[in-house]
C-alpha cells in the first residue's frame, strides 16, 4: 500500500514536498466516467482542486466535457486546455465581469448566478466586449450559501436573463449538494429530495416555456450516487482526483484511492513521545477533519498509529507515543491531507510519479489565484 508515494521519500528533493501518484489519479478519473457514461451523465470536474494543466488535461482525455473553476484567473489559464469552462461562483463586481466577458470572446464559458445584480453587470460587460456569456441560475437545494430558494425566484432569474439574448444566454440551472456528508449507503433519500425541488424548478420553466438545457451538480461525497438526481445532466466533483482524508474518514473511498502526500523531513525528537516534521500550516493546510474532528491534521502512512497534533506554520507536531516503533531524526514521513485543495495551492509546484515510478516537477499553474 502506498509503495509508489513512499518512494518518493528516497528521491533527492526538499521538504516539505507534495507527490501525487499518476496511476492512482488516472484510476479516480477512470472510475468516474465509467459511472457517469453508465448513467448518461457528464463529467465537468471542478478544477479548483488540481489548479493544474496537467491534471486537466488527464481530465479531459479521460472524457470530461469541460472544467469548474472557482474564480477568473482559474479560467483564464485552463482556457489553454479548456474551450468549455464554467465559473462555479457568483460574479458582482465590475472587475470580474469585464474579464469574464473578454474570456467569453474565446471560449464557451458559463457563470453560475443568484441575483438580478449579477446578470446586470455580466451583460453590461457582455455588452462593452461584444460578448455573450452562459448563465446557470444557482439554485439552494440545501446547502445555505448561495443560490435562490425558491422554484419562482429561480424562474424568475432566468426570465430576466432571457430578456437580454444578445449578450447572455440562459443555459439552465446550477446547484451544489454540499450539506450531503452521509455514506453513500445512506444518500438515496436526502439525494431523492433535492430531485423533487429541481423538478419543481423545471416544471415550472416549462410552464413559462423556457428551456432548460443544463442542470448542473454534483460533489465528491455525491458523486457516485448522483444518478438518484434523476433531472441533472451534468456533475461537478473536484477533490475525487486525488481525494484525502475526509473523503476516506467520510466513507466516500479506501485510503488505497489517495493520490497525493506530503512528504515531510523528521527535524525534531526532542520531546518526549513527539516528533517534529518541516511541514506546517504551510504546507499541509490547517483544516481539521470534518468528519472525525480530533482525528488530527492528517495521516502518516509510515506510521498509522501517529497523531498530527498540532500545526504552526513550519512545525507539524506529532504525538507518536502508540506507535510501536518511532520516526528517527532525519527520517522522510508521508502525511494524507485532512483536505487536499488548499493543500495544493500552499504548493509551487508537485512531484508527477509516473508510470515507472519516475518524479516529474509539474507546475501548480493556478496557484494563488484568488480573483
Amino acid at each position: 500500500m502506498f509503495d509508489r508515494l513512499m518512494s518518493a521519500k528516497s528521491m533527492e528533493l526538499d521538504t516539505p514536498c507534495l507527490v501525487i501518484d499518476s496511476q492512482v489519479v488516472r484510476r479516480n478519473l477512470e472510475a468516474l466516467q465509467q459511472y457517469a457514461q453508465q448513467h448518461n451523465l457528464q463529467v465537468r470536474p471542478h478544477a479548483k482542486t488540481h489548479k493544474s494543466l496537467r491534471i486537466a488535461r488527464e481530465q479531459l482525455q479521460m472524457g470530461s466535457h469541460g472544467l469548474s473553476v472557482a474564480k477568473v484567473g482559474e479560467a483564464e489559464v485552463l482556457s489553454q486546455e479548456c474551450d468549455d469552462l464554467l465559473i462555479a461562483y457568483p460574479a458582482i463586481d465590475a472587475q470580474r465581469c469585464q474579464r469574464i466577458a473578454q474570456l467569453a470572446r474565446k471560449v464557451n464559458l458559463r457563470v453560475a448566478v443568484d441575483s438580478r445584480e449579477s446578470v446586470d453587470a455580466l451583460a453590461s460587460a457582455a455588452k462593452v466586449h461584444g460578448a455573450t456569456i452562459g448563465i446557470l441560475v444557482d439554485q439552494d437545494v440545501g446547502f445555505h450559501r448561495t443560490g435562490i430558494s425558491s422554484p419562482d425566484g429561480v424562474v424568475g432569474l432566468a426570465a430576466h436573463v432571457l430578456e437580454q439574448p444578445d449578450m447572455l444566454r440562459f443555459d439552465g440551472i446550477f446547484f451544489y449538494p454540499g450539506h450531503i456528508t452521509a455514506p453513500a449507503d445512506q444518500q438515496q433519500e436526502l439525494l431523492r429530495q433535492i430531485d423533487d425541488q429541481l423538478q419543481m424548478t423545471l416544471q415550472s420553466c416549462r410552464s413559462m416555456g423556457i428551456e432548460v438545457e443544463v442542470v448542473s451538480g454534483g460533489s465528491t461525497p455525491s458523486s457516485f450516487q448522483s444518478h438518484h438526481i434523476t433531472c441533472q445532466t451534468e456533475i461537478r466533483p473536484g477533490t475525487y482526483v486525488f481525494n484525502d482524508m475526509n473523503t476516506v474518514r467520510g466513507r466516500f473511498c479506501d485510503i488505497e484511492q489517495c493520490a497525493a502526500g506530503v512528504v515531510a523531513t523528521v527535524v525534531s525528537t526532542a520531546v518526549a513521545g513527539k516528533v517534529v516534521v518541516d511541514a506546517g500550516s504551510k504546507a499541509l493546510a490547517s483544516d481539521r477533519n470534518w468528519i472525525v474532528p480530533d482525528s488530527g491534521f492528517g495521516h502518516v502512512i509510515e506510521y498509522p498509529d501517529a497523531k498530527i497534533v498540532r500545526l504552526s506554520e513550519e512545525h507539524g507536531e506529532i504525538d507518536v507515543s502508540e506507535c510501536s516503533s518511532k520516526p528517527c531524526l532525519g527520517e522522510r514521513v508521508t502525511v494524507i491531507p485532512n483536505h487536499i485543495c488548499p493543500c495544493v495551492n500552499l504548493h509551487d509546484s508537485f512531484l508527477w510519479l509516473n508510470e515507472f515510478g519516475q518524479a516529474e516537477r509539474s507546475p501548480v499553474d493556478c496557484r494563488g489565484m484568488l480573483q
